[in-house]
């Protein structure tokens, strides 16, 4: 995973809010007396897995599932995905490329400002990409293996039935331009003696001065 963080400099105050999804859409990865993993969409008998933390799984602007079939439909109805990236992250890309060739939708949001790395720690409790929700399940770095058994137990096709024209929406930023804007505008300006100084990790190739 890699870590995102900003220079105090290119900082802007921002938050999001957590939202509740339904309990069924729910994986659960259950480890056996022998050490076996195996993933399911209802909990073990015993009643020993958590839960993972819930998050609202956002629509998908610009495409829609109506015309997927039916089975890829229903699991991406049930068990929507999301992807948070940010810039210069391989991991990130690897996880992207994984999705296209297993043939999952998803929707993508994207780390670049304080804003976003701080709604980010709220809803995966720390700030590293790439960063995936399942449904309510929550799933910190790249794994083939263990995104394999995710997907296979929320009822994904394991060979791609995307439509030849559908296309995922565009990647957009974890919080919005205009939720920005709005909490900087409340933010009172600093005093001169108070402003940072010019000196910053800046650079023609990283002007937003993050560090991974």
């Amino acid at each position: 995973m890699v870590s995102v963080r900003l220079a105090a400099g290119a900082a802007i105050v921002g938050c999001a809010a957590l939202w509740a999804v339904p309990a069924s859409a729910q994986v659960f990865r259950i480890v056996g007396p022998d050490g076996k993993v195996t993933f399911s969409d209802r909990p073990p008998p015993d009643g020993k897995a958590t839960a993972a933390n819930s998050v609202q799984m956002p629509a998908a602007a610009g495409s829609s599932t109506a015309t997927l079939p039916v089975e890829l439909r229903n699991a991406a109805t049930r068990f929507p995905f999301t992807l948070y990236t940010s810039r210069e992250c391989a991991p990130c890309n690897t996880a992207r490329s994984f999705l296209a060739q297993r043939g999952v939708p998803f929707t993508e949001r994207t780390v670049t400002t304080q804003a976003d790395i701080d709604a980010l720690q709220k809803i995966a409790g720390q700030p590293r990409v790439p960063f995936a929700t399942l449904g309510g399940q929550h799933l910190a770095g790249f794994s083939e293996s263990e995104w394999t058994g995710y997907l296979d137990a929320a009822g994904y096709p394991k060979t791609s039935q995307l439509p030849p024209t559908f296309r995922n929406p565009a990647p957009t930023a974890l919080v919005p331009v205009q939720v920005r804007e709005a909490a900087a505008a409340e933010e009172p300006s600093p005093a001169r003696a108070e402003l940072p100084s010019r000196e910053s990790t800046q650079s023609p190739a990283n002007p937003a001065g993050i560090r991974f």
